[in-house]
C-alpha cells in the first residue's frame, strides 16, 4: 500500500479547479475548493480497493505566473 497519493491542483481560466493525480489516470474538477477535496476522496475512493488505498492525499497547487524578461 502506498503511503500517500498526489494530486497536482490548477486554477482554470474561466473559474474552478482542476485535479490530477501524480502517476495515476485519476482526474477531477470543481468549482471550488471545498468541493474539490471531497471529488478527489471520491475518485481516490472509486479507482482503488479499501486495502490498496493510500493512507494520505496531498494536493499540490500549481500557480502559473507570466513574467517579461
Amino acid at each position: 500500500m502506498k503511503r500517500e497519493i498526489i494530486f497536482q491542483i490548477e486554477e482554470e481560466p474561466e473559474g474552478g479547479f482542476i485535479a490530477k493525480a501524480t502517476g495515476y489516470a485519476i482526474f477531477t474538477q470543481a468549482d471550488s475548493i471545498e468541493e474539490l477535496k471531497a471529488n478527489v476522496r471520491e475518485a481516490v475512493d472509486c479507482h482503488f480497493g479499501e486495502d490498496e488505498k493510500p493512507a494520505l492525499i496531498c494536493l499540490r497547487f500549481v500557480k502559473e505566473e507570466i513574467i517579461p524578461a
